[in-house]
Order: C-alpha cells, then structure tokens, then sequence
C-alpha cells in the first residue's frame, strides 16, 4: 500500500484565485453599474448568462466528456488506467474521480468538474498510446492536482463575466446589423442618435470588460497549470517523469493535422498541454492570450524542482 503523502497546498495559486474573483465581482459591479445608468434592459441577457453559467458549472464535466466524445470507463474495461488513478488517490488520500478515455488520436488529458467528489478525469486514446504508464501515472498526477486545488471550478465560475459581456456585445452587434441603430427620421431623428450612442457605449463598455475578464482567466489558467506540475511531480516523487510526458507529448502533437488540432482548441484550458501553441520568450502579446505557460519555462520548472527533491533525498 503506497505511503499517503497528500498533494500539497499552492498558497500562491490560491491567492491568485482569491485576487482574480475579487477583481471580477469589481469589475462585474461596474458593469452593471453603467449598464443600468445609461438605462439599458439587460435582465434578459444577465438571465441567459446565468442559466450557461448554471448549466456549465453543475454539467461542465458531462458537457465536456461529451463534446471531446469521452466515455466512463469501468475497472473491467480499462483496468490499467483505474490502476494507475487508484494508486494516485491513495497516494494524495483523496477522492477517486471518475474515469473516461476520449476517442481521438490527439495525445492528452484533462480534468474537469465542480468538485473533487464530483470530478472525472479523462485520457485520450491517444496519449495512452503513445505513452508509457510511468508518463501517463505523471500526467494524471497533474490533472489530479487541478482537482484537488478546485481551481476547475473556480475557472468555470471566473469566465461567468467573460459570458455576460460576451453576450452583451453581440446582441449590441447584432441590433446594428439588423437595423437597431438609427432607424427612424423626423422628430424621432434626434431620439433615434440617441439610441445609436447608448448601444454604441453599451457594446464598447461590453467589449473592453470581456478583455480585462479574458485576461484575467488567462493569467490564473497560465499559473495553475505550473502549480498542477509541481504538486503532480511532487505527488510522484519524480518531476522528470512529467517533464518527459510533456516532451513527448508536445512533440507528437506537431504530428497532428492542424485541422483536427482546430476542432479542440476550445479546450485548451483544460488540456494538460495547449492543442495549437506559439513559441514566445518572455511577456508578449502571444503569451498574454495562452492558457499555458511556454514548455520552456514547464521545463525549467520541473527541472529545478527535480534538484530540489535530489537534496531532500
């Protein structure tokens, strides 16, 4: 029976995602604060908003087995993989998640759901072919640790604003399209500029607290996932294991057609390595929109991490 060493706690990952709800409730407040100075009818839209976050939150993990056709799996039928997710549960003395592989040739993982006992952790037939079960135990360890730290919930609640201003902009968008802007002439031409102007600053106001929101989340996902690599290379005892996966794995994704690479780039997020990358060095335009941070600086992380466990030992 392996020794429990429960994965450890990430202050830092925790604060951040104390700071970014705490920015968002701001900056959702002074959303609604100019919406309904400038006299906008948005119940409808925050309604909406609030039945996707709904929906999102307590099925996201239904919603994204079935988008990248993932299925659970019993012990019976994939044996090796429950081992591996048993062992790791034992080791973190948490919860077992439920089990899924996802039918695609592209290489990864990902975890999702609203709570550690309503989690499920998912494998793609694809990296549990090109892997070995060191790699894959080492993968699974990351995502294990998304669960463990919340912080894919906390991601689904982050994005509710991102949904609102989303919404918001393109029904702004689409009034103009479609001839909400300027109708009318005579003595309603003046009342009619007026309407122009009030959508006008509701889809720019909609469009710049999308961006700050985008952000935002960019910035927590980039940092939890250096987090889920150095609590799942703690949990194993070998950070090189993850670093090779990531290896692995990152070089037989440019393996891929970039067209089927296209179809999941939506999920990103919840990948255990981006589908589509660009390399960047340093803080740029490129590494302020990623939901990962470059493998360059996984790398570096796990290696120095690889070091630090060598002393202890």
């Amino acid at each position: 029976m392996p020794t429990a060493r429960k994965l450890p706690p990430d202050h830092g990952l925790t604060a951040r995602m104390f700071v970014t709800g705490f920015f968002l409730v701001v900056l959702y407040g002074a959303f609604i604060s100019i919406l309904w100075a400038i006299g906008l009818s948005f119940a409808a839209i925050i309604v909406i908003a609030a039945l996707l976050l709904f929906a999102q939150y307590w099925f996201s993990d239904k919603i994204a087995l079935w988008s990248m056709h993932g299925r659970e799996v019993t012990p019976a039928e994939a044996p090796a993989l429950h081992g591996v997710v048993d062992r790791l549960c034992a080791l973190a003395d948490m919860p077992k998640p439920r089990v899924a592989i996802a039918d695609t040739d592209i290489p990864n993982a990902f975890a999702t759901g609203r709570s550690p006992k309503a989690a499920v952790v998912c494998a793609t037939t694809g990296l549990l072919r090109r892997l070995d079960e060191p790699e894959v135990e080492a993968v699974l360890a990351h995502e294990l640790s998304h669960v463990a730290h919340r912080d894919v919930a906390v991601m689904t609640i982050a994005s509710a604003l991102g949904v609102v201003a989303g919404l918001t902009t393109r029904a702004m968008l689409y009034a103009g399209l479609f001839g909400g802007w300027g109708g009318g002439g005579g003595r309603n031409n003046q009342s009619g500029q007026q309407l122009v102007l009030v959508e006008m600053a509701v889809m720019a106001v909609s469009i710049v607290v999308y961006a700050i929101s985008f952000l935002l989340t960019r910035a927590l996902s980039r940092y939890r996932e250096l987090a889920a690599d150095r609590s799942g290379a703690i949990l194993i005892g070998r950070p090189s294991l993850l670093a090779s996966a990531l290896v692995k794995i990152t070089g037989e994704m440019s393996r891929i057609p970039t067209r089927d690479l296209r179809k999941v780039e939506a999920f990103n997020a919840f990948f255990f390595t981006p589908a589509l990358t660009h390399n960047h060095q340093g803080i740029t335009l490129s590494s302020l929109f990623s939901t990962h941070p470059s493998l360059e600086r996984r790398l570096a992380q796990l290696e120095q991490l690889e070091i630090e466990l060598g002393r202890r030992g």
